[in-house]
Order: C-alpha cells, then sequence, then structure tokens
C-alpha cells in the first residue's frame, strides 16, 4: 500500500509542470505586458499612455473588447487586445481593479482648472463621480493631460465612439464655453494628484 502511494505522489509531481503550462499564465503575469506602457502595477508613467489601476473591472472589460473588435480607436491597442482570450481579460481586468492608483503633478493653468472643476460639475460629475475619481465611468482625475487631449481630440473627430451620454454633456459644455471648455476640463483633472 505504501509503495502506491510513493507512486501516485510521485505520479503527480511529474505531472505538475505539464498541469501548470496548461493553465496559463496568471492574471498578473499578463498585467506585467501592460507595464511598457501602463505602468508596472497599471500606473501610467508616461504622459500618452492613461492609468489602469483601480479601474472598474467592466470599464475594462468594455475597453478591451472594444480595442479587440475594432470599435475603438487606438495606435496599439487595437492590436495588443486581440492577443489576449476573454477570459484573459477578465483575469486583467481583476488585477488591475486591486491596483492602488498612484499619481504624479503635473503643470497646469489653475485659472483654467478651476473653470473645468465648474463645468465638470455641471456637466460630468453624474457619470464621473467625485471630480473624476476611479469609478464606473472610468478615471479622469489624475490622468496625464496629454492622453486627455488625444482621447478628447479622438471622441470630438468621430474616431472614439463617444460612450452613454458623453456626447450630449461634452458638446453642451462646448456650447457653454466654447473651445476652452474641453482645455478647462483637462486642466481640472490634470490638476488632481
Amino acid at each position: 500500500m505504501r509503495r502506491k502511494t510513493v507512486f501516485a505522489i510521485l505520479s503527480l509531481l511529474a505531472l505538475a509542470p505539464i498541469i501548470t503550462q496548461a493553465a496559463g499564465p496568471t492574471a498578473a503575469a499578463l498585467a506585467f505586458t501592460c507595464a511598457g506602457c501602463h505602468g508596472t502595477d497599471g500606473s501610467s508613467v508616461g504622459p500618452s499612455s492613461p492609468s489602469i489601476a483601480q479601474m472598474d473591472p467592466e470599464v475594462f472589460i468594455d475597453a478591451m473588447q472594444a480595442y479587440k473588435g475594432d470599435q475603438s480607436h487606438s495606435t496599439i491597442m487595437n492590436r495588443i487586445a486581440k492577443g489576449y482570450s476573454d477570459e484573459q481579460i477578465k483575469g486583467m481586468a481583476w488585477f488591475f481593479a486591486k491596483q492602488k492608483l498612484r499619481l504624479q503633478p503635473q503643470q497646469h493653468d489653475p485659472q483654467l482648472a478651476r473653470l473645468g472643476a465648474e463645468l465638470h460639475d455641471k456637466y460630468c460629475e453624474k457619470c464621473h463621480e467625485d471630480g473624476g475619481r476611479p469609478g464606473d465611468a472610468g478615471t479622469l482625475a489624475g490622468q496625464w493631460m496629454p492622453y486627455l487631449e488625444y482621447a478628447m481630440a479622438d471622441y470630438i473627430a468621430g474616431k472614439r465612439p463617444y460612450p452613454r451620454k458623453m456626447q450630449r454633456k461634452v458638446d453642451a459644455a462646448i456650447k457653454d464655453q466654447g473651445d476652452k471648455a474641453t482645455s478647462a476640463l483637462i486642466h481640472y483633472y490634470g490638476s488632481q494628484h
């Protein structure tokens, strides 16, 4: 009997590398492939990539599926997203949701940031609660200002589909303050850290 038990244990140990390999990489290992642009923990250190730490998992999944299906414009994310299965995307979403968002101070125009705060309260707060902090509509507070400028330019040019009621709100803010509306909002979000 003892011999059979030892044989069974040795057999399982011999199969362990095969079982582990079949399971595939962990969500953390997959998430590290994002580090070059989004930081090792999802807090971006580069001005043209957004921070994705503390991102609502559904927002992450929706964004990745939009890139994967060529429904959202990006320079590289469309190709990257196609390399992941739906299950891998879900795993990465939960990995990043659990990471602490670390924001960096940015130079901003205080006067524009004050106007942006007013515009945010009037047009954006309903979806982007708490001044745009992480939530179910994505993170705006503390995102890199160049990234926000590129993203807004894509929305306005029709290269990126507006989520939910966003186009109506952006149009209203622009009608209210003209071309400086988006710049003011960007300075407001960039001023938070």
